[in-house]
């Protein structure tokens, strides 16, 4: 079915004389638009949040059409045919002034989560609200990756929220990450801060030097914890110093993932697109099925480890069809400080994926594996 997600995009299909039967209008202000609806052929068409007149909605119904009414007094729309940007959900945000994030579009929507129970709303409404919201997320995600007919080739790097910018592993991530962007891989993370944050900034200078991007990080590093008060303060500086330029934007682009579960972990602003989701179940288990290319697991606590196994158990049963790397960024770390790679080599002893593991503290062997999967991935047909 055709999805119809901007007014401009509604205007321009029926100047091109398309029927509205079977087509999905997500989101639209249809007021004004009563005497072009009433005489179209609506049969199968399905109209997700959009604003109607009256006569409008009566008619639309004769005709057959589903109308899924609007909320009102959400800080959020459950219809949304986007994903969400750094842009929109800081909208208010000045860096001068810190603590105006409590404007912000995200944090607003972080108090009124918290504020109807967080994970465990009493009100049937409101938890009909964000399953419709993290759908129409999860709908626009899907064609970002499909990217026009190009599939991207996603390839995910988890770590822990607390790694500090200034250490050598969070340099180790974003150095991994930009080599990465470089070779045309579509970078994804949980999208908070830590190793999160990271994998974003390396996307973010793949086509900058190596001199920007220590400045970059010395900068960043000002601010090393994501509790610190000038942490969103001084990524929006570097932000501004080192812009995307148009050219660059197809190579710098990045997916984050986060959740307002943990509301209290600000969103990367370096992630191009960001996903983010009520329900956290919903976002751990879409962030590992859409890493086709690949996962690398740098050092983490107890979320990251959750995320090993529940990737482990995908590739264990090849539930989305494609058994994929997952890479171990780390050999002391994850034999001894988290000695989660034993366990996990002696689980895929006698499956596929015992083939795709790899421990190591080498970027140039992380690089070329995922190159030589992503080749044998072309050469399969799969993408």
């Amino acid at each position: 079915m055709v999805e119809l997600e901007s007014l401009a995009a509604f205007e321009q299909h029926l100047a091109s004389g398309k029927s509205l039967a079977n087509v999905i209008l997500q989101g639209l202000e249809l007021t004004g638009h009563t005497r072009t609806l009433l005489a179209a052929d609506l049969a199968g068409t399905i109209f997700l949040g959009c604003q109607l007149e009256k006569e409008a909605l009566q008619g639309v119904l004769a005709h057959g059409a589903l109308v899924f009414p609007p909320f009102s007094g959400l800080p959020y729309s459950p219809y949304r045919g986007t994903l969400y940007t750094p842009e929109e959900l800081y909208a208010g945000f000045d860096p001068a002034r810190p603590e105006s994030y409590a404007d912000t579009p995200d944090a607003r929507i972080y108090a009124h989560w918290n504020s109807r129970g967080g994970a465990n709303p009493p009100s049937l409404l409101e938890t009909l609200a964000q399953r419709l919201h993290d759908h129409a997320v999860t709908d626009a995600l899907e064609e970002v990756l499909a990217n026009h007919g190009r599939p991207r080739k996603v390839v995910a790097i988890m770590g822990g929220h607390a790694m500090l910018r200034g250490q050598p592993d969070y340099r180790a991530v974003v150095e991994l990450a930009r080599e990465l962007a470089r070779l045309g891989f579509f970078l994804v993370s949980g999208g908070g801060p830590g190793a999160m944050e990271a994998t974003h900034v390396g996307a973010w200078f793949a086509r900058r030097s190596d001199a920007e991007l220590d400045v970059a990080l010395g900068v960043l590093a000002q601010a090393p914890s994501y509790k610190d008060r000038e942490w969103l303060a001084r990524a929006f500086e570097v932000r501004a110093t080192w812009p995307l330029r148009d050219e660059d934007r197809p190579a710098c682009e990045s997916l984050g993932i986060p959740t307002w579960h943990y509301g209290h972990e600000p969103p990367n602003p370096f992630a191009t697109h960001i996903s983010k989701y009520f329900a956290n179940s919903v976002r751990e288990d879409g962030l590992l099925t859409i890493a086709k290319g690949g996962v690398i697991y740098s050092p983490g606590s107890a979320g990251t480890i959750q995320e090993v196994f529940q990737d482990a158990c995908q590739n264990h049963y090849n539930t989305v069809g494609v058994v994929s790397p997952m890479i171990f960024l780390g050999q002391d770390f994850w034999t001894r400080t988290r000695p989660v790679y034993p366990l996990l080599e002696h689980l895929a002893r006698g499956h596929e994926y015992g083939r795709y593991l790899l421990l190591t503290d080498s970027r140039e062997r992380i690089l070329q594996a995922l190159v030589d999967f992503d080749r044998e991935l072309e050469a399969r047909g799969v993408r």
